[in-house]
């Protein structure tokens, strides 16, 4: 099975709620050759509630009636060819080390952050990079001990120090380490919790000038975590993330617990940001890279 082949497995079977409570419906729909305004309006209420966002519902219930004006259509894969231009918009970079890569990730508790860690080290490593991890939400000892348990499982380092600690000493250490040894990536949790977006911008400074004295262009990527199941809610909290971290990535988890799937359309609009990675699964292989075309026929099971 070639990768995107396998890209699309995981694809499908994450997104396996929404194709369930909201895309299944549809079925009958896409199928249609034509389509009346009672079926129109029940296509657009279905895309609504796989939570693809208004704007994006409405160019395509646009696209769809301009079409069929023409003549018969084929909704679905109408369907696939506007999603992919809306996803084309901002395309995932590769993630590649060149030299010691710092990688911070943020975001509020509670959205799986410190899991993510622990996977993206495992996905490294599987790819036969050196990684380092290092326990910066110095605030929950149980971020630190958690992040240590992941860290056994994915066979890769950890920094850690005791609870509250400062966060910007044991990226420090972290950067110093791998700097020395020259180890690919430096994965550096952070503390969730946004008291203000000032305490956030401070807390986070304070860090990138701790990593820069070691590696004057750190932090080379900043992800931002993001709830799925949350749907469009957590956005506002989102942007308030991107303004005072300077992200640059977004990594979207527990994609297969939700039934709204399509978030990751307006998610990319409005934050107009790239998605790096989509965890789909609670195993340690279940964070993958985020595929435009695995995702869109994953989503509609193509």
């Amino acid at each position: 099975m070639g990768l995107l082949g396998g890209l699309f497995d995981k694809f499908k079977q994450g997104l396996r709620r929404t194709q369930e409570l909201v895309l299944a419906p549809m079925g009958r729909l896409l199928g249609l050759r034509r389509l009346d305004e009672g079926e129109l309006g029940e296509l657009e209420d279905l895309l609504l509630q796989a939570d693809l966002g208004l704007k994006a519902v409405d160019q395509l219930m646009v696209r769809l009636r301009t079409e069929m004006k023409a003549g018969d259509i084929d909704p679905k894969a109408l369907l696939k060819e506007e999603l992919l231009r809306l996803l084309r918009q901002r395309p995932p970079r590769p993630f590649l080390a060149d030299g010691t890569q710092v990688v911070l990730l943020v975001g509020v508790n509670g959205v799986g952050k410190t899991t993510t860690l622990g996977k993206l080290a495992a996905h490294l490593k599987a790819r036969g990079e050196g990684v380092l991890v290092v326990a910066g939400d110095t605030f929950r000892a149980a971020a630190i001990d958690q992040l240590e348990l992941w860290g056994q499982r994915a066979g890769v380092p950890v920094i850690r120090n005791q609870m509250g600690g400062d966060p910007a000493a044991i990226a420090f250490d972290g950067a110093t380490s791998a700097k020395a040894k020259g180890t690919p990536w430096v994965l550096i949790d952070t503390a969730g919790r946004l008291h203000t977006k000032d305490h956030l911008m401070k807390e986070l400074d304070k860090i990138r000038r701790s990593l820069q004295k070691v590696i004057p262009e750190a932090p080379h990527r900043v992800l931002l975590v993001l709830d799925a199941t949350t749907g469009q809610n957590g956005l506002a909290q989102a942007e308030a993330f991107v303004q005072a971290a300077g992200v640059t990535d977004l990594v979207l988890t527990k994609l297969d617990g939700s039934a709204k799937g399509g978030v990751v359309v307006p998610i990319l609009d409005r934050l107009g940001l790239p998605i790096a990675f989509v965890g789909v699964g609670e195993g340690l292989d279940d964070l993958i890279p985020f595929d435009p075309e695995a995702f869109v026929d994953g989503l509609l099971d193509a």
